[in-house]
């Protein structure tokens, strides 16, 4: 698909905006604000980039209806900079990678597999007996697809993920670069040695409708019945999801996040990056973890927590602004104790 060629006030147009400056100029390409170079938009929703506006020098900044800040360049006003410059991107972006059609001569396919319509499938992957793969899925060199798992319609799964035995991914899914779905939970029992022995893994992961998992991902089976992943969940890369966990719709999970075994994310919860959360705990709906933040008990719907252990933001916040400021306290209450030892030296003696 060829690329559009627009102006600024075309653009504009184009993303439901309105244009404060020159709108002739011919847009190229999207860049982020520091890099943009002539020709290129670039977007800001937050202040502490103003004075990169005003030094850019990009053929036109997309900001907020309500943005005062300078500029050299023309302003595209709309009502979310954010959806506005993901769709300017998706407008500028180089066509997708072309995936082959067809089954790859070097694929394993087992006899009784069932492979949907239009499903394609790259070098060295391997399909399991019983295992179905959904129409229009597209599997990339080296994925594992297991023994009578399913995977759905519409999917994406990058080189070397894996999806292990009996798991179910819904349709529209994307795995990222080694993803692993399905691998062992992490039980085991311990004899008065502390000599362990593993736990028989027994259930399976079920991943929901239009869900991505960023490289890296992994998601451990069930010791019995289903870690869940619900639908629309958008999970970052480098995060464990233990077993007989669920995650409810649309959550958030954000890079390098670890959550203990039998754990619950209510929808639409937030979890920052480097987030740890404590095994048989429920995170409500909505809820908002900060960043490495250490939750060690159960998080209200709604709420808003930071710190670890984990408490709520606000708190959590003041007590960080006073311990930065422990090094000038402390040297207040020295000059306090010096002053109340001089006024003892001062006072007569006791009759």
């Amino acid at each position: 698909m060829d690329r559009p060629v627009l102006t600024v006030a075309e653009l504009a147009a184009r993303l439901g905006g309105s244009c404060e400056g020159d709108g002739t100029p011919v847009i190229t390409g999207v860049a982020g604000i520091r890099d943009a170079r002539p020709g290129e938009v670039a977007f800001v929703a937050n202040l502490r980039y103003a004075g990169d506006v005003s030094v850019t020098r990009a053929a036109a900044v997309i900001v907020a209806k309500a943005w005062d800040r300078p500029s050299p360049a023309a302003l595209i006003r709309v009502d979310n900079p954010d959806a506005a410059f993901a769709h300017a991107a998706s407008l500028f972006a180089p066509p997708p990678v072309p995936d082959p059609p067809g089954i790859h001569p070097s694929a394993v396919i087992a006899p009784d597999a069932a492979v949907g319509e239009g499903v394609r499938i790259g070098p060295f992957v391997v399909v399991e007996p019983g295992a179905r793969i959904g129409a229009r899925t597209v599997l990339r060199a080296h994925v594992y697809v297991g023994h009578e798992a399913v995977v759905g319609e519409d999917c994406r799964l990058y080189p070397n993920v894996s999806i292990r035995e009996r798991c179910r991914i819904g349709a529209r899914v994307i795995l990222h670069n080694g993803c692993v779905v399905g691998s062992d939970g992490f039980g085991y029992t311990a004899d008065e040695k502390g000599v362990r022995t593993k736990i028989p893994q027994l259930g399976i992961v079920v991943i929901g409708d239009d869900v991505e998992l960023g490289a890296n991902v992994t998601v451990d089976r069930a010791r019995f019945g289903k870690t869940v992943i619900g639908q629309g969940v958008k999970v970052d890369n480098l995060v464990q999801i233990a077993h007989n966990v669920v995650i409810g719709d649309h959550a958030v999970i954000v890079a390098q996040v670890g959550i203990a075994g039998s754990s619950s994310i209510g929808a639409r919860a937030v979890l920052a990056g480097q987030v740890g959360i404590s095994g048989h705990l429920e995170v409500g709906e909505g809820a908002i973890i900060g960043a490495q933040a250490g939750v060690s008990k159960d998080v209200p719907a709604g709420a808003m927590v930071l710190g670890s252990p984990a408490m709520p933001m606000d708190r959590a916040k003041r007590i960080h602004a006073y311990t930065m400021r422990l090094p000038e306290m402390r040297e207040q209450l020295l000059g306090l104790v010096r002053r109340v030892a001089e006024l003892e030296r001062r006072l007569p003696p006791p009759a």
